[in-house]
């Protein structure tokens, strides 16, 4: 059965949101497949820095997400990936909300509507890295349509993580 998705907006992350995603974020169930705790706040501020020059640059990025209300639940969007393994240099799509906000859709709803903006920005194809435990972002995945294209094994953490890959036309559809 599809349920209907909720009502998310998306936007270019201010210096403040630094602050609330370092909120929202430091909880260990969030951060479990991202070093097991929230960054420092310094790691926040230079992180919306950089997705504000992504979007200026680029046409997207990492945007701050809201909930139909306008309170920030979290981030989805994409960005180059720039790490020196994995599927360099090609565009990844991610995604992390506060644990409130779990299995009510809008990570789905988010990344759906990130797919039509970077199609539209002539992005040709995403990748999305997955830890391969994460069986909740998984589901995103497939739920987006994507197909697991490669294995990696992470430098840091030595874990098993899944390269998802999908097309996109540019007109941004899937």
């Amino acid at each position: 059965m599809n349920r209907a998705l909720p009502a998310v907006r998306l936007r270019v992350p201010t210096h403040e949101d630094a602050v609330t995603w370092h909120r929202i974020f430091d909880d260990p169930d969030v951060m479990e497949f991202h070093g097991g705790r929230a960054a420092d706040l310094s790691v926040y501020e230079e992180l919306t820095a950089r997705q504000r020059r992504h979007d200026a640059q680029l046409g997207f990025c990492l945007w701050t997400m809201t909930d139909a209300s306008g309170r920030v639940i979290g981030f989805t969007g994409a960005q180059p990936w720039e790490r020196d393994w994995g599927p360099t240099g090609e565009i990844e799509i991610g995604w992390r909300l506060g644990r409130e906000h779990w299995g009510k859709g809008y990570a789905t709803a988010a990344a759906r509507e990130t797919l039509r903006r970077v199609g539209a920005a002539g992005v040709t194809g995403v990748v999305a890295m997955v830890d391969a435990r994460n069986t909740r972002s998984t589901a995103v995945t497939r739920r987006l349509g994507m197909r697991l294209a490669e294995t990696f094994t992470t430098p840091v953490s030595r874990r098993e993580a899944h390269c998802y890959r999908l097309g996109l036309r540019s007109d941004g559809a899937e």
